[in-house]
C-alpha cells in the first residue's frame, strides 16, 4: 500500500488529509493499535475527544475510581522493557495511577506525535468509488483514510437520567464520567448520588466520610463483593515481574482473561459445609474470584445461583445494622453475578453512618430536579451537589453517537437497531474497511487482555491487505449471519442474558434500548480466539477481499 501524504497532524486546513489508517480513540486499545500500525510503516493518526490520552482512565476521574481486576494483569504485555520498568503501587490501581501509566506508555513509545487530542469525530462516510472513509471532525476538518479503526470502548457513552428539571439545579452537578479535573470539596456539603452501579459504589464509599450528609437514590441494588485491596511492596513487585510470563499465560487460558477460572465442581454436588467453606474463602480473597472462580454452574443453574445469592445476602445483612436498609440493598430481580459485579471496600458499612440516607426510588420515584435539589413523590431534598452515576449507553452507544454510513449511505445505527450484527465482532457487512477493536459480539473479558488480542488480529488483517495489494475488506452476508447466530447460541442458558443490564443492551435512559439483545460473546475468550485464529490461518477467505 502506498504511503499517502497529508498536512501535518494538528494543522488546521481546508484541504483533505489522507491516511492509511485513522483510529478513533486514544485509550488502552487505541494506543496499542497506533503502536502496532507504526510497526507496519503505515501513515496513521488517532483522533481523541479528550485533551489527553487514557480513554476510560482519562474521563472517569470520579472519587474512588480504580481497577477491580489485578493491576499487574491489566498493563500491556507486548513490551518486556515496559513490564520491567513500571511499578504498580496497589494490587488494584486507582484512576490517577492508571492514567499516569497510560501517559507513560504514550511517552515511552512516542505515540503523541500521531495523536490529535480535542478532536471529536462526528461522522465517517464510506466512499465506494475510492474505497476510502471520509471522516469529519466537530470543528469541520475532513480527512480521508483507507482503513477506519474504532477503539472507542464498550463503556464510553455516558447517559444522563431522563428526569425533568436537570438543567434547573443551582448547585454543582456532574456525571461521574465527566468529573471535573480540579478537586471537589465535599466538606460539610449536602450531596446526592443517583445510581448504585459499579461507579456509584466506588464513589459512595469514598465520599461518605467527607460529606456533611449523603443521600443515595437507588433504583436497582447490585450484588457487591469485597475488593480486599492492598499496597504492593518493592519485594512483591519484584516477585510479580518474575512471574509475568506465568501471569499472562494464565490470563490467556481463562474464559474472562482474568487470573480466575471457574471451579470444575457443581455447587449442587458438594455438601452444604463444603459449599459454605468455599464461599467464605472466596469472599475473603481479593478480586473477582467469587465471580469468576466460583462453582461452574452458579451462572447457569437457577438453584446453584439461588444458593450463592442467599450466601451474599446473609453477608449484607450481617454488615448493615438496620434490617430494613439491608433488605433494600439486596437485589430481588436478579441473582448474584448475573449483572456486572461491583467490588467494594466498606460500601455496605456506609449505610450504618448517621449522615447517610438510602432512598428507594421504586417506592418514592424522583419526580424532578429542582433549583434547590431533588423532589420525589413524598419529599423534597435540598442539596449542594448532585452526582449522576447513571452509567453508559454500553457497547453500541459510542458507535451510535458517530454518524457512520457505509455502502449506499446505510447508517450503522439503523443497521443495528434490532441488535448488532458483526463478523467476529470486528467487521460489519456493508461497511468495508471499518475495523472495530473490541466491537459488539467480540470476546469480552479483562479489557487490556482482550483488547491486545483484538488489536493484534486487526493488525494482522491490515498487514495481509498491505502485502497483497488489497484495498477493500468486508464481512460477507453469510459470515455475518453465521457469526451472529453463533453468538446467540453461545449465550443460551446463561442467566445473565435473562436480566436487564448494560450487558444485555438495556438502558432506560436511552430511547429504543428497553428490549434485551445479545450484545457480547459468551463462549469464553479461548474459544473466541480459536475462531479468529482460524480465519487468519485460512488467508481470510471468509471475508470479501478486493
Amino acid at each position: 500500500m502506498a504511503t499517502l501524504t497529508s498536512a501535518a497532524p494538528g494543522a488546521r486546513t481546508d484541504a483533505i488529509a489522507d491516511f492509511d489508517a485513522i483510529i478513533i480513540g486514544a485509550g488502552v486499545s487505541g494506543l496499542y493499535q497506533l503502536h502496532q500500525l507504526r510497526q507496519l510503516g503505515l501513515r496513521t493518526i488517532v483522533f481523541e475527544t479528550g485533551t489527553n490520552v487514557g480513554g476510560t482512565w482519562y474521563w472517569n476521574r470520579y472519587p474512588g475510581a480504580r481497577f477491580d481486576s489485578e493491576s499487574w494483569t491489566y498493563g500491556y504485555s507486548f513490551s518486556e522493557e515496559l513490564l520491567q520498568e513500571w511499578n504498580w503501587e496497589e494490587h488494584f490501581a486507582s484512576q490517577p495511577e492508571t492514567e499516569r501509566y497510560l501517559n507513560y506508555v504514550a511517552d515511552k513509545f512516542d505515540l503523541r506525535r500521531d495523536i490529535q487530542c480535542g478532536s471529536r469525530v462526528t461522522s465517517a462516510h464510506y466512499q465506494d468509488e475510492t474505497r476510502t472513509w471520509n471522516v469529519l471532525l466537530e470543528d469541520g476538518r475532513r480527512y480521508n483514510t483507507r482503513f477506519l479503526i474504532t477503539a472507542i470502548g464498550v463503556l464510553s457513552a455516558p447517559t444522563m437520567p431522563r428526569i425533568a428539571g436537570v438543567e434547573t439545579f443551582k448547585g454543582q452537578s456532574c456525571h461521574t464520567a465527566h468529573w471535573p479535573k480540579e478537586p471537589v470539596n465535599f466538606e460539610g456539603k449536602r450531596v446526592a448520588v443517583i445510581g448504585t452501579g459499579a461507579t456509584a459504589v466506588q464513589t459512595i464509599q469514598t465520599i461518605a466520610r467527607q460529606v456533611g450528609h449523603l443521600t443515595v437514590f437507588q433504583r436497582t441494588p447490585n450484588w457487591c463483593a469485597p475488593l480486599h485491596n492492598s499496597r504492593i511492596s518493592d519485594e512483591e513487585m519484584g516477585e510479580i515481574r518474575a512471574r509475568y510470563p506465568e501471569i499472562f499465560a494464565r490470563c490467556h487460558e481463562t474464559p474472562g482473561c482474568f487470573i480466575h477460572s471457574p471451579d470444575p465442581r457443581s455447587a449442587l454436588e458438594v455438601t452444604q459445609e463444603e459449599r459454605e467453606a468455599f464461599w467464605e474463602k472466596l469472599y475473603g480473597e481479593p478480586g473477582f474470584g467469587i465471580w469468576q472462580a466460583n462453582f461452574r454452574d452458579i451462572l447457569t443453574d437457577r438453584k446453584a445461583n439461588a444458593l450463592i445469592s442467599e450466601f451474599v445476602a446473609r453477608k449484607i445483612r450481617q454488615r448493615v445494622k438496620d434490617p430494613s436498609v439491608a433488605e433494600k440493598l439486596i437485589p430481588k430481580n436478579h441473582g448474584f453475578g448475573t449483572r456486572r459485579l461491583p467490588l467494594e471496600t466498606y460500601y455496605y458499612e456506609v449505610y450504618n453512618q448517621p449522615n447517610v440516607r438510602l432512598v428507594d426510588i421504586n417506592e418514592t420515584p424522583i419526580e424532578c430536579i429542582t433549583p434547590a435539589g431533588i423532589k420525589t413523590s413524598d419529599a423534597e431534598y435540598a442539596f449542594d451537589l448532585i452526582i449522576y452515576a447513571t452509567g453508559f449507553d454500553a457497547i453500541t452507544g459510542a458507535f451510535d453517537r458517530i454518524d457512520i454510513a457505509g455502502v449506499d449511505g446505510c447508517r450503522l445505527k439503523d443497521r443495528w437497531r434490532a441488535g448488532p450484527e458483526t463478523y467476529l465482532g470486528v467487521l460489519v457487512e456493508g461497511f468495508p474497511n471499518l475495523l472495530m477493536v473490541m466491537g459488539p459480539h467480540a470476546g469480552l473479558g479483562s479489557f487490556p487482555r482482550a483488547a491486545e488480542y483484538s488489536v493484534e488480529w486487526v493488525t494482522g488483517l491490515v498487514r495481509y491487505a498491505r502485502d497483497h495489494g488489497l484495498t477493500r475488506i468486508e464481512a460477507t452476508r453469510e459470515g455475518t449471519v453465521q457469526w451472529t447466530e453463533h453468538v446467540k447460541v453461545m449465550g443460551q442458558g446463561l442467566l445473565a442474558n435473562e436480566v436487564d443490564s448494560w450487558m444485555t443492551g438495556i438502558n432506560r435512559n436511552v430511547e429504543g434500548k428497553q428490549l434485551r439483545k445479545i450484545m457480547r460473546y459468551s463462549g469464553g475468550y479461548p474459544v473466541y480466539r480459536e475462531h479468529c485464529d482460524a480465519v487468519a490461518a485460512e488467508g481470510y477467505r471468509a471475508l470479501a477481499l478486493a
